[in-house]
């Protein structure tokens, strides 16, 4: 397919390419309505300015940009703020997207960088939803246009780009055994999307954990979450209704983590003697929960500047290895002895999923 050109998007947009190539090199001396016919033309066609695209090459702004998955999400809260201090601290401003788990609004962040000309870019991708590990048309296009990208937190295999990255699979395992050790058996598990690397990872970990331990992997006490507290609340929901009554849950991220524990509250669950928790992500939130929660934790410090680093090592031209951070397990009030006999958690109402 032949590349989208600036005479293609002037003559989309109804204009002269002149006006158009003002628009997309940020002109000022374009009217309003010229300026919002080019663009909307610019991103229906999928173009990306070559000419500005060489220029983040070769001229320095002195600025990056950061893109994170939800801005709510305390976890990545942490990370952006790791990113933009190391990055300040090298004479870098830091300019910070939110992607809301959607590839298309990730899409009109990259659009958008691309034209303001930035030196390199931090991102947490996000997949195509039916297909995890596709990057979108417009992430194609900028690894493309050669600006200097670095993935942190996720990955997409087969994309060719440094990436800063964490692994679960020591941590959850010594979370597993601690929870055998307890006389859990029946673990169940609240995991996210499968377009988030991340999850896939943090799936696969669990059912290695379990299997190491020499306790029995069963799907059906798996529940596929979205990172989010709505999927969490929906989570608790059903695994208050489980035929096989767990008694323990690792929950894949703080937010499903605090949408799950708002209704286990609401349904006189006792966490720590009813039910042991554990969660991915160690934020205010689960510290501040009664009792504390058992977390498995990441290094966001160390991995914001491991993403600096490799960005602009990225832009000086050099091809940095991915690096992977290992998470780490602490063991708090939140988890206790396995209650045997009940075919239910005492006091606990039925709901629905």
């Amino acid at each position: 397919m032949n590349a989208i050109t600036i005479k293609d998007v002037a003559k989309a947009a109804g204009v002269s390419s002149a006006t158009a190539s003002r628009v997309l090199s940020g002109h000022p001396a374009t009217s309003p309505a010229s300026r919002a016919k080019v663009e909307a033309a610019a991103k229906e066609l999928g173009f990306v300015p070559n000419a500005q695209a060489r220029s983040l090459r070769s001229t320095k702004t002195d600025t990056i940009a950061l893109l994170i998955s939800d801005v709510r999400n305390p976890y990545f809260s942490d990370l952006a703020h790791a990113v933009e201090q190391q990055a300040h601290a090298e004479g870098i401003m830091t300019f910070i997207g939110n992607a809301n788990e959607d590839s298309a609004q990730q899409d009109d962040f990259l659009a958008a960088m691309l034209s303001r000309r930035v030196d390199g870019l931090i991102m947490v991708p996000q997949g195509l939803g039916e297909d995890a590990e596709r990057p979108s048309g417009m992430l194609q296009r900028l690894i493309a246009s050669g600006t200097p990208v670095v993935f942190v937190d996720r990955s997409l295999a087969g994309v060719q780009v440094p990436s800063i990255t964490a692994s679960s699979t020591e941590a959850l395992n010594e979370a597993i055994a601690t929870l055998k050790h307890l006389g859990h058996e029946k673990i169940a598990f609240i995991g996210g999307p499968d377009h988030a690397s991340t999850a896939r990872e943090r799936h696969r970990a669990f059912d290695a954990a379990l299997e190491a331990n020499g306790l029995d992997i069963d799907e059906s006490l798996h529940f596929a979450g979205d990172f989010k507290a709505g999927s969490g609340a929906r989570g608790a929901r059903w695994l208050l209704d489980h035929p096989a009554a767990p008694t323990a849950v690792v929950i894949a991220d703080a937010p499903m983590a605090i949408g799950a524990l708002t209704v286990w509250r609401e349904a006189g669950v006792a966490i720590g003697q009813e039910l042991s928790v554990i969660t991915f992500d160690e934020v205010d939130a689960m510290l501040m929960h009664d009792p504390p929660i058992s977390t498995i934790s990441h290094d966001l410090s160390g991995m914001g500047r491991a993403a600096v680093a490799a960005l602009t090592a990225v832009m000086a031209g050099q091809s940095p290895e991915p690096e992977e951070f290992i998470s780490h397990f602490t063991q708090r009030e939140s988890l206790s002895r396995a209650r045997t006999g009940a075919a239910k958690m005492e006091g606990t109402p039925t709901h629905e999923s």
